[in-house]
C-alpha cells in the first residue's frame, strides 16, 4: 500500500486510479488461470492491502452453467431472502493467487499507469492551444524536429519551421501549440515557429503593459524568419504605446528579435481611422495622402517620389504586410505618378496626411 502511495505521488496519479487497475488486474488474473467464463468481483482493502476474490452467479430455477448460475434451492441454503433473479456472492479466493496474481497482473497495471499519464498529459496542453511553450531540442527526424516539454514530446512541422532556421540539439526555444491530439501512442503536440500568434504571445511575455491589459496589440502580419508589423493601441493618452513594447533602448523588442533569429519587427500606432491606419502601417515611409473606398476595402497611397520604392519595399514586402495588417488593399503610388494618371472615379478625394505624420514608429531595420 505504502508502494502504491509512492508510485502514485511520483507520476502525478491519483492512488485510486492504481487501486482500480489492481483490482481489473485481479480479476483478470482469476479468470485467465481458474476459470475464463467466471463472472467475479475483487475486494481489495485500501488500508491493509487485503483482497478476495467473490464469484458472481445468479440465482435460476434451473442450472444451465455452473459457473455463472446457481440454483435457487442452493441459494436459500446460504440464505433464505434469496429469490429467482438475485445474484449470489461466493468467496473463490485461491491459496496460492499471490503468484499467480503477480505475474499476470504487472501489465494490467503497467499498461494502468501510461494511460493514466496520457490523459493527464492531454487535459494539461488540451487546453493550451495559442499558448506559448518553452522546449529544448531532442532530435530532428525527417525534417520534424521534436521539442521535448519536459513530460512528453512537441513535433515541430517542417511548414511550421522558419525557413533558413537550423535547429541542433539542446537548443531552447520558444513555439506556440496549434493542436494537441490524443492518439493511440499518447498525446501529441503540434507547435509552430511561423504563426503570427507566436509573435503576438511573445510580445505578452515581454511587454508588462500588455500583460496588465493598458496596451492592446490590434493587429499582426508576418512573413516568418523575414519581417513583421504589429499594431498596438492604448486608451489611456499618456501611454506611449510604441514606446511600451520597444522598451529602453530597444531591449524590450531586441528580445523579440533575437529569439526569432533577426526577424524584422515594426511596431506602428494602431487607429480606428484607416487613414491614419494605412498611414502608419506603411511606416518606415512617409506617405503624402490617402484615398479610400469604404466598401470595397481598397485604398490609393501617395507618396514622396524618392520614398516610392520604401514604401512598395523590397519584392513589394512593405506594401504586403501593410495590407494583411490593415485588412486594406493598398495601391501605391509616387507624387510624380499621382499627378499624371489622377485617382479612380471610384475612390475619394486624398486626405491630406500630414498631420498623421508622427514620429510614432519604430523599426529594428534600417531604411
Amino acid at each position: 500500500m505504502e508502494a502504491i502511495e509512492v508510485l502514485g505521488k511520483e507520476k502525478g496519479i491519483a492512488s485510486e486510479v492504481l487501486f482500480d487497475a489492481i483490482d481489473k488486474a485481479l480479476g483478470a488474473a482469476y479468470k485467465r488461470n481458474y476459470n475464463n467464463e467466471a463472472n467475479c468481483r475483487v475486494s481489495l482493502d485500501r488500508q491493509t492491502g487485503e483482497y478476495h476474490v467473490y464469484s458472481i452467479k445468479e440465482v435460476v430455477d434451473e442450472v444451465t452453467n455452473p459457473v455463472t448460475q446457481i440454483s435457487l434451492a442452493m441459494a436459500q441454503k446460504i440464505s433464505k431472502d434469496y429469490a429467482l433473479g438475485d445474484t449470489l456472492e461466493e468467496e473463490v479466493t485461491p491459496a496460492n493467487f499471490g503468484r499467480i496474481a503477480a505475474q499476470n497482473a504487472k501489465q494490467v497495471v503497467v499498461q494502468a499507469i501510461r494511460e493514466a499519464e496520457r490523459g493527464i498529459i492531454f487535459n494539461e496542453y488540451v487546453n493550451r492551444a495559442n499558448d506559448i511553450i518553452t522546449g529544448v531540442v531532442q532530435r530532428v527526424e525527417n525534417k520534424n524536429v521534436y521539442v521535448n516539454l519536459g513530460k512528453t514530446e512537441a513535433i515541430l512541422g517542417p511548414s511550421e519551421q522558419i525557413a533558413h532556421e537550423t535547429y541542433a540539439p539542446n537548443d531552447r526555444i520558444k513555439a506556440l501549440i496549434v493542436e494537441v491530439k490524443n492518439t493511440n501512442k499518447g498525446p501529441q503536440v503540434m507547435v509552430s515557429r511561423t504563426h503570427p500568434g507566436l509573435l503576438k504571445r511573445l510580445f505578452e511575455l515581454e511587454v508588462p503593459e500588455i500583460q496588465s491589459g493598458d496596451v492592446e496589440i490590434k493587429s499582426v502580419a508576418r512573413e516568418p524568419g523575414m519581417r513583421s508589423k504589429i499594431a498596438v493601441y492604448a486608451e489611456d493618452e499618456n501611454i506611449d504605446a510604441v514606446g511600451s513594447c520597444v522598451g529602453p533602448r530597444g531591449a524590450r523588442v531586441q528580445n523579440i528579435v533575437d529569439e526569432l533569429r533577426n526577424e524584422k519587427i515594426d511596431i506602428v500606432k494602431w487607429s480606428a481611422d484607416p487613414v491614419q491606419f494605412i498611414a502608419n502601417a506603411l511606416s518606415p515611409a512617409r506617405v503624402v495622402s490617402v484615398a479610400i473606398n469604404e466598401s470595397e476595402k481598397l485604398s490609393r497611397v501617395v507618396v514622396p517620389d524618392y520614398q516610392l520604392s520604401l514604401a512598395i519595399g523590397k519584392e513589394g514586402q512593405n506594401a504586403r504586410l501593410a495590407a494583411k495588417l490593415t485588412g486594406w488593399k493598398i495601391d501605391i503610388k509616387s507624387e510624380s505618378q499621382a499627378e499624371e494618371f489622377g485617382f479612380d472615379d471610384e475612390t475619394e478625394e486624398p486626405i491630406d496626411l500630414d498631420e498623421f505624420a508622427s514620429d510614432e514608429f519604430y523599426s529594428d531595420s534600417e531604411e
